[in-house]
């Protein structure tokens, strides 16, 4: 059969190039060791169950393994860390990482309307759905992890330290937080360093908790919380923040908003202010997408109209927008650790989250966590902390000359 020789030519060219820890099952019952060449056992196995799903597997970029697994095209077995190290192995062996599968750059029309179901799409799943693998903070931005061997719940309290301690937030300070999720930092930010804080975010599932969470805590005089686009900040709150943080909001911008968005950030903050934008970058110079479809199943799958840009393009276009940056951090090797905790919470409550999400966007939420983490591991994706300050020299910038106070504060809690 026509399948048949496709398929032996296939798996020919995949073992001229090296052993891949993966066993190819199909449904006739016939097997293809794909390790056999290291001399080890398979470690996973891709479970091919009618000839309708060959399409998939003969063209194995990241986007059609991970669509044919969220579609139920194939099924995937063993220790999810290695089918997924099998599968981008497989990727990278059989697909080239440039062109419509690679370096794809989409350009997306962000209105206010188009952003707000893109972001309910993926945020308002359920909240009893993330807090089955979130910290009990319900964190969801890269974690801070100082040694390396932190608890989840350790390291997310760092990074809400570390980011308060380099905005240098102090009692009395106004601290607007576009994007505040469940409202861990504002809370944060309110009970242990006497800020006022406003929180912002396009989430109803996440306002609706942050709220509750805020009265909860006895802090309602000190943290707001509204569900508010941050284009309709100016020009009600114009000059009025001394401390803006923007945490894992900022790829939800898009492109070629970027300057306005930080000219926003410009005209919220009062002079001397400071900010802190804290967002996940491309690594490819030319703000490309992740290769070997990665970014084309994340588009598709996970965060619809999401964009990410190099860190060169982020530091351009906060200049165009009248912000100067002072301090550049990456947490690149930080965020595969979270998302390797995230997706170790996932699975071991795999059967809760598939009855709360349904079975197709467990699958699609099971191979973004773990997939994620070998991206950032393997440098195809970064996450930056930029901090800066109002564009203009003189009292503008309050900052000391050093960088050690960045590393001092900590609330211990």
């Amino acid at each position: 059969m026509f399948w048949e020789s496709r398929l032996e030519n296939f798996v020919a060219r995949l073992r001229s190039n090296g052993p891949i820890p993966l066993e190819l099952r199909l449904w006739n019952g016939r097997r293809y060791d794909l390790a056999a060449p290291c001399g080890g056992p398979p470690l996973a196995s891709v479970v091919v169950p009618s000839p309708r799903s060959l399409g998939y597997l003969l063209s194995p970029s990241l986007s059609n393994l991970g669509r044919a697994y969220v579609e139920g095209a194939i099924e995937v077995e063993g220790r999810l860390a290695d089918v997924i190290e099998a599968c981008w192995k497989l990727a990278t062996t059989a697909v080239e990482p440039e062109g419509r599968l690679g370096r794809m750059l989409r350009q997306w029309r962000h209105t206010r309307d188009t952003d707000r179901r893109a972001i309910a799409y993926h945020y308002d799943v359920s909240n009893d759905f993330y807090r089955l693998w979130l910290d009990e903070r319900m964190v969801y931005s890269c974690a801070y992890f100082e040694r390396g061997d932190e608890d989840l719940a350790t390291a997310q309290r760092k990074k809400l330290d570390h980011i308060l301690t380099k905005l240098r937030v102090g009692t009395g300070d106004r601290l607007l937080d576009i994007g505040c999720g469940w409202g861990a930092l504002v809370i944060h930010a309110a009970r242990h360093y006497g800020a006022r804080c406003h929180g912002i975010t396009l989430s109803e599932e996440q306002y609706a908790l942050a709220t509750e969470r805020v009265r909860a805590a006895g802090l309602a005089d000190r943290v707001s919380i509204e569900l508010r686009d941050y284009r309709d900040l100016l020009p009600d709150y114009a000059g009025h923040f001394d401390r803006i943080s923007s945490v894992g909001m900022f790829e939800h911008v898009g492109r070629q908003h970027l300057k306005d968005y930080f000219a926003i950030i410009h005209g919220l903050l009062r002079d001397g202010g400071l900010v802190l934008n804290h967002g996940i970058t491309s690594t490819d110079p030319d703000d490309g997408e992740t290769p070997y479809g990665g970014g084309e199943f994340i588009h598709d799958y996970v965060f619809p109209q999401g964009e990410l840009v190099h860190i060169g393009t982020v530091l351009q276009e906060m200049q165009r927008g009248g912000l100067e940056p002072h301090d550049i951090e990456s947490l690149r090797r930080h965020y595969a650790l979270t998302l390797d905790r995230w997706a170790a919470n996932f699975e071991a409550h795999a059967d809760e989250a598939r009855r709360l999400a349904g079975d197709r966007r467990f699958r699609i939420w099971r191979v973004y966590l773990a997939g994620s983490a070998k991206a950032f591991r393997e440098d195809w994706i970064s996450v930056f902390q930029v901090l800066g300050c109002k564009a203009g020299g003189g009292a503008m910038n309050p900052l000391p000359m050093s960088r050690g106070w960045q590393y001092g504060q900590r609330t211990g809690d």
